[in-house]
């Protein structure tokens, strides 16, 4: 028992001794420290870090960072202490870990310090790619791969490279980086460089680098200059490929450097201008013979044929009349034209032509054979829900016959009469050459049955009229023309409304009604026969008497054997 006693006394002050010698020794759990290796097995490394065992390492680890050649009895390393003691009493320490928090808080000064790193594009993912740093992976996003569009990654994978940290989230352990940043920054200074030894009107040696619709980036001793389309060419071109191809090599003149030390160069201030060269020789109102270079929405380019220069016929000079129509169904790319000068801007270097005033206006001759009240003769071109359009015979011009002026019934069924391609005789009724319109008629070309039935009829006047048909509303009635119906509405038939019966009239019949309203502008008249009826009965009463004096109408016109029926005889 005093033996035992004694080896536990032993034991507890061995331990307290171990105990304050780890203290000592200053063995942190989670910090970085330096081990030696004392044995390199199949699967484990052991690694000394003077605790109270040796702790093993996964070989793995050590390959993954290429150093198992480097690794032997007696080498330095540093490691992760990760658990003093697990729950099986051993020593966790780990390699890689170490260096990745070696390797994160190298990453945080360089982000402080805006430093570059070198790391290694180990994968593609959504929106970027992977950059390993040391053993931290980081994200590359898809904009910040270069300081220019490229097409693949494949030239750059698994080649180291050179980046700045953007930013470090310590929560998510996410880490950004920016390869574009570094390439910016060195194109910067090797820009500066170049800049300082470029001057405005200096004639330099490019080569094309890239065609765009606007223009094309040419290479000037190693920076990107642009030549917009317009200093390509004193004549206009469609495209920069007409004239330039990738690769080509160019003089051009440096005509601009901004503020962004942007660089413009043009191809065209290498040559003489043509416009000064050869202006003037051309005035105004000069006719000359012409080339269409381009043809556009707003009019075609013509290019001179005797020098190099070239002018704008607007839409609405190329023809008279044909102003709407687009410029390309009047004119072809190298169709040869004749033109006439109407305008030099010298300042603009613009030169304005005119097609139509090199051809006959087609108003001076229309006015010289046609004037209003004239008859003309027509082809139908377009047949619209309101009007008429034709082309007058012999001539560009087109008149207008609107639906109220096709027939003196003013129906709607009236277009329904006329086709394309008809020929048509109509009556000019009105000549706007300001407004190019010409207004024409076809029922002014016959007499109008409403003057000539009713021009001298009033309202009071009685006329005969011959019914049509008979409807529910009253009954149809014609007076002379019958494409011209009069309603006689139903409670105008008679003053007697047992006589307002509409069976009471057949097609055929004819009757004399009393006009109550005319109107020649509005083309209408309304008939009664029930007004006409009691105007006969006021006379006949004035005539003959009145009925206060006693007498009867029946009396006054000895109707009585008529209205009054006899009594039968009775038989005895």
């Amino acid at each position: 028992m005093e033996a035992t006693k004694q080896n536990n006394s032993k034991n507890s002050e061995f331990e307290k001794l171990l105990s304050q010698d780890l203290v000592n020794r200053q063995l942190v759990e989670g910090k970085i420290i330096k081990g030696t290796v004392t044995a390199v097995g199949k699967k484990l490394v052991w690694v000394d870090i003077k605790a109270k065992s040796e702790g093993a390492i996964d070989i793995q680890e050590f390959v993954l960072t290429k150093e198992i050649d480097k690794i032997k009895p007696g080498s330095t390393v540093d490691v992760l202490l990760e658990k003093i003691e697990d729950r099986h009493g051993n020593i966790r320490i780990s390699r890689e870990k170490a260096r990745r928090q070696s390797s994160l808080q190298k990453l945080r000064s360089a982000l402080e310090k805006s430093e570059e790193v070198t790391g290694t594009i180990v994968g593609r993912t959504k929106g970027g790619a992977v950059v390993d740093i040391n053993s931290c992976l980081a994200f590359l996003p898809g904009s910040q791969f270069s300081d220019r569009p490229i097409k693949s990654l494949d030239g750059m994978m698994n080649t180291p490279l050179k980046f700045n940290v953007l930013s470090i989230d310590d929560k998510r352990s996410n880490i950004i980086v920016s390869r574009r940043k570094v390439l910016e920054k060195k194109n910067k200074i090797d820009r500066d460089k170049i800049i300082k030894k470029l001057k405005v009107g200096q004639i330099v040696n490019g080569t094309v680098k890239n065609i765009v619709s606007y223009g094309a980036f040419i290479d000037i001793g190693g920076i990107d200059s642009l030549m917009h389309l317009t200093d390509f060419s004193f004549s206009r071109i469609d495209s920069p490929s007409d004239l330039l191809s990738v690769g080509d090599n160019i003089k051009v003149v440096i005509t601009k450097i901004d503020e962004s030390s942007r660089v413009s160069v043009s191809l065209k201030n290498l040559q003489e201008d043509p416009f000064k060269k050869h202006i003037e020789k051309y005035k105004v109102g000069q006719r000359i013979m012409c080339e269409v270079s381009k043809v556009v929405e707003y009019g075609v380019f013509c290019k001179f044929l005797d020098h190099d220069l070239e002018g704008l016929c607007h839409q609405s000079h190329m023809h008279h009349t044909k102003k709407t129509i687009h410029p390309g169904k009047l004119f072809s790319t190298s169709q040869k034209v004749e033109m006439e000068i109407i305008e030099i801007d010298s300042v603009k270097r613009r030169i304005a032509l005119s097609h139509k005033a090199c051809i006959p206006n087609p108003w001076t001759e229309f006015k010289k054979n046609y004037k209003v009240g004239d008859e003309c003769e027509a082809s139908i071109k377009a047949i619209t829900t309101y009007a008429i359009f034709a082309t007058i015979k012999g001539t560009d011009l087109d008149l207008m016959c609107h639906q109220g002026n096709i027939s003196w019934t003013e129906k709607d069924s009236d277009l329904k009469n006329f086709k394309k391609k008809q020929m048509q005789k109509f009556k000019i009724l009105s000549i706007d050459e300001e407004k190019q319109q010409i207004r024409g008629g076809i029922r002014e070309l016959t007499p109008d049955f409403f003057v000539e039935t009713f021009g001298k009829k009033k309202v009071g006047d009685v006329v005969t009229a011959i019914v049509d048909h008979t409807s529910k509303d009253g009954v149809h009635v014609y007076v002379g023309n019958k494409n011209f119906l009069i309603l006689i509405k139903k409670a105008q038939l008679s003053k007697d409304p047992q006589n307002q019966r509409i069976s009471r009239f057949t097609p055929g019949m004819k009757i004399d009604a009393l006009i109550t309203d005319i109107s020649s502008e509005r083309r209408k008249v309304s008939l009664s026969i029930k007004n006409l009826e009691e105007r006969e009965s006021k006379e006949v009463l004035e005539k003959f008497g009145h009925t206060d004096s006693g007498a009867k109408l029946a009396d006054i016109f000895n109707f009585s054997p008529i209205l009054k029926k006899k009594k039968p005889k009775t038989k005895k």
